[in-house]
């Protein structure tokens, strides 16, 4: 059954070899496995994610790949030292200070890459009493 299956997202790009340097050399990713159509890469907890080549256009209008972090304002100040731009968001329900949000009793932030997937980050808080 697929609900005992490892799930993977794929992130569609126009040109995989051009975002590899921002995969691999901003954020730190390296290629598990390699063909001319995409590049897959292993994250955290036995995890993996494929940039895929795609006809298809990113819309940045919604999450398409998360990670889980245990100290989101450590991970944003890392990313941003490596050239990465947070999303800022003042909307009804969801509003940003320094890239980060409050979600409930969560924290997330926002960037996109080069084609303009939007990948998110959360750190998940527990739910005051």
């Amino acid at each position: 059954m697929l609900a005992d299956r490892r799930c993977h997202a794929t992130i569609p790009v126009s040109d995989v070899e051009a975002v590899r340097s921002f995969y691999e050399g901003t954020l730190g990713f390296e290629p598990l496995e390699e063909n001319p159509a995409a590049v897959i890469y292993r994250a955290g907890s036995g995890s993996v994610f494929a940039v895929t080549r795609s006809s298809g256009r990113a819309s940045g209008s919604h999450t398409q790949m998360g990670f889980t972090v245990d100290d989101i304002e450590d991970e944003v100040a890392d990313l941003r030292r490596r050239g990465v731009t947070f999303e800022e968001y003042d909307v009804p329900g969801l509003k940003t200070e320094g890239g980060i949000a409050r979600t409930g009793p969560n924290r997330a932030a926002w960037f996109k890459d080069p084609e303009g997937n939007l990948i998110g980050l959360i750190e998940f808080g527990r739910a005051e009493s």
